[in-house]
């Protein structure tokens, strides 16, 4: 199993303060694919850039596709751009793969935006490393799981993370959710003051 798969199995298994926006988990799933790809060198950070390594596969269709369609012409490109050009729609994607493979089974419930049932993933080996890590506090999946609402984070995630060119793609993660929400935020603001002015007239 991959750091995406384990956060897509967290997130639907752990119960949440709030329900996972789909916009949130694309993102966190990028910057997950971003992190086992540097793990197997096939790319490294120049600063925020994203350096290809050779072309080749990692043992994992959507990795592999990942891997495949990293921008391989200077400049190259950030992450942030990265994450933003990825991650649209990829929950959908990463869900589908696991409900094709029969992982997931459906429960009626609002989990993602859009969809009528909440996937429960079946007792399996790939759960119980999925939660098992997170219950560890392995430190990237604790960030990632932080990210996109599932737990706290706890300030021990952030410290015992060394490895410079992940820790640069978590606060990319970060960042770019944190926009992501004040985009929404905005929009409920002029939606309620649209809401307002026909109220008035």
């Amino acid at each position: 199993m991959t750091t995406p798969r384990d956060l897509l199995i967290i997130t639907m298994d752990v119960s949440s303060t709030r329900p996972v926006e789909q916009g949130d988990l694309s993102l966190a799933l990028a910057g997950a694919e971003l992190v086992d790809l540097l793990g197997a060198l096939a790319l490294t950070l120049d600063d925020d850039r994203i350096v290809p390594g050779p072309q080749g596969t990692v043992g994992d269709r959507l990795l592999d596709e990942a891997a495949s369609s990293l921008v391989r012409q200077q400049p190259y490109e950030s992450v942030e751009d990265r994450l933003w050009r990825r991650g649209r729609d990829l929950s959908s994607a990463y869900l589908a793969d696991l409900e094709a493979e029969g992982r997931p089974t459906p429960r009626r419930h609002r989990w993602i935006p859009g969809r009528t049932d909440r996937p429960e993933p079946t007792d399996s080996p790939a759960r119980r490393r999925a939660t098992d890590r997170l219950t560890s506090g392995e430190p990237v999946l604790a960030a990632l799981a932080a990210a996109v609402g599932i737990q706290d984070a706890g300030p021990e995630e952030a410290t015992t993370i060394t490895d410079d060119s992940v820790a640069t793609v978590l606060a990319a993660v970060h960042d770019a959710i944190t926009e992501l929400e004040a985009v929404r935020q905005r929009k409920r603001v002029e939606d309620a003051a649209f809401d307002n002015i026909w109220r008035g007239m």
